[in-house]
């Protein structure tokens, strides 16, 4: 039998109409200088010594310049004399596997060739240490052997926990170095103490593991490079503290009223570790995301996975309809492994799947309770290009009441 009646199947979809969002935002226009300058200080100088052997990290994230910033740092490193390679540091992504986690740095034009540099992937971990609580500390063997390990990440809100440390160059060191072994374990001490387990771990790991000195990174609400900083050993935890304060004021948000369906074109853990923002949805697959201001949504559908995800549809349970392309092109491994690293089975739950992307909206509108003027509607391409969004025509009074929205077309 059909799952839609053949009256659903012709319900006329309301207009779209493109609108953009303007947010307030900083953006550093020169990378290449400002790496440059944040590298070319007497206390990173002062490390580096010819003929050492330095771990560069780099993660699964979709993070602006950072395979840009990657490269000049192994650059300088080696004008210095040194001789860095690259690690994957991503936990369990890219199904837990080395090649795995090579062909996701690969989609993001780290290659050996291009960064002229070694990539060093591997699962292997070394047991560095414990923590105060007794959590057992792991670390990706090859930055472990090497003579200095420098942390390159983006510091920003995490998708499922709060705290003065969450998503950075601290939850790299603990996690992302941690590997398949490392994230699982850390994952076990649940979400509640996951900002004090991960500064935990990651003291442990700067103290023991040869961390040498930190690059992050902030975005603005355009997810571009907002700034550029660099960290010596005894400042990383301390100043991202300050940096992950800076981060938050400058994400950026659906700037409407409540929705009652939200249509997501694209997600994937290059967007977001949990596929789609809930810092952006307002929703993770067991509560509301603390803290949150944004709209009300009472259904969200999902189009498609990225390519660079690879088929990893972590996250794919905050959402309430999918397609049946999203379906077809699931890693049943890569994301079963990523969830159940991370303690989260509930975010691999497939929701319902329809044959097309007509029919998804439909069964999403049936499944809300509609006000008098229609479906309420938004549509946007994921959550970290937000500065264009579609809206359907019941919400332009709202839209022209917004100083920080403008009708394009």
């Amino acid at each position: 039998m059909p799952v839609l009646t053949e009256s659903a199947l012709k319900m006329q979809l309301p207009k779209m109409i493109k609108i953009r969002q303007n947010f307030t935002t900083e953006e550093v226009t020169d990378v290449e200088a400002t790496v440059r300058r944040e590298l070319d200080q007497a206390k990173i100088r002062a490390l580096i010594k010819p003929g050492l052997r330095i771990a560069l990290t780099a993660g699964s994230r979709g993070i602006c310049n950072m395979a840009k910033i990657i490269k000049m740092t192994g650059d300088f490193l080696q004008e210095l004399g040194a001789k860095p390679f690259i690690v994957p540091a991503m936990g369990s992504h890219g199904g837990a596997t080395a090649e795995g986690q090579r062909e996701v740095l690969r989609d993001y034009g780290i290659t050996e060739e291009v960064m002229g540099m070694p990539i060093l992937s591997s699962m292997e971990v070394d047991q560095i240490g414990v923590t105060p609580a007794g959590v057992p500390v792991y670390m990706d063997s090859n930055a472990h052997n090497a003579d200095m390990v420098v942390l390159i990440n983006r510091i920003k809100p995490h998708t499922s926990f709060r705290g003065p440390i969450e998503s950075g160059l601290c939850k790299m060191a603990a996690i992302g170095l941690g590997k398949h072994i490392g994230c699982s374990r850390l994952h076990e001490e649940g979400w509640s103490k996951m900002s004090e387990t991960v500064t935990a771990a990651a003291t442990v790991v700067i103290e023991k593991g040869n961390i040498g000195f930190g690059l992050a990174m902030i975005e603005n609400a355009y997810d571009r490079t907002a700034s550029i900083k660099v960290l010596a050993k005894d400042e990383i935890i301390a100043e991202e503290m300050k940096l992950q304060e800076a981060a938050k004021a400058a994400m950026p948000a659906i700037l409407l009223p409540d929705l009652d369906v939200l249509v997501i074109e694209e997600m994937g853990k290059d967007i977001s570790g949990a596929g789609m923002d809930p810092n952006i949805i307002g929703r993770t697959t067991s509560r509301k995301m603390p803290g949150f201001t944004g709209p009300d949504i009472q259904r969200i559908v999902v189009l498609s996975l990225t390519d660079a995800t690879h088929g990893n549809a972590s996250g794919i349970g905050n959402a309430d309809f999918t397609t049946k392309k999203v379906f077809d092109n699931l890693d049943y491994t890569a994301t079963y492994a990523n969830m159940i690293a991370a303690g989260s089975p509930e975010s691999a739950r497939i929701p319902i799947v329809m044959g097309d992307e007509r029919e998804a909206i439909i069964a999403a509108i049936q499944c809300c309770k509609i006000g008098s003027d229609g479906p309420r509607i938004g549509r946007i391409k994921n959550t970290l290009d937000l500065g264009y969004v579609w809206v359907s025509e019941n919400l332009l009074p709202a839209v022209k009441e917004n100083p920080c929205l403008e009708i394009i077309g």
